[in-house]
């Protein structure tokens, strides 16, 4: 892995929570995407190397909403940059993580990620996400 990519934070309204993290780290969010197959609109904020992405449920039935209803708002996953993700993904697996798919799909900010289920990481939901080459 290279280096923390972003923390993901889930959150109810993600009108409300830019201005929230726009006043609190000075800097207005960079860009706005809609991730359909996820049923989330992400919201990021570049703080130096490091990123915030904020994420809210467009349906009630995505994994977003259901850990907000669980949970309630708050950080949902940290995410890990690395260079090639299908090996990272198998490095894992052989380490014994569990993953939550077995291929990386298409992510939000122009990246493929992968999740690895909170069990097998003491209760945090990890993600990898490679840039997808243009």
């Amino acid at each position: 892995m290279l280096r923390i990519e972003h923390i993901g934070i889930a959150v109810k309204d993600l009108t409300s929570s830019e201005e929230l993290f726009s006043k609190l780290l000075n800097v207005n969010p960079y860009k706005q995407e809609t991730v359909a197959s996820e049923g989330v609109t992400t919201s990021f904020f570049q703080q130096g190397e490091s990123k915030i992405e904020l994420l809210e449920a467009t349906n009630p039935d995505s994994p977003i909403a259901r850990f907000i209803a669980s949970r309630g708002e708050g950080i949902h996953h940290i995410a890990f940059e690395t260079a090639d993700i299908i090996a990272e993904m198998q490095r894992l697996k052989d380490e014994g993580f569990i993953p939550l798919q077995e291929q990386p799909r298409r992510g939000a900010d122009h990246k493929w990620v992968a999740f690895f289920h909170p069990k097998s990481t003491n209760g945090v939901l990890i993600e990898l996400c490679q840039t997808i080459p243009e």
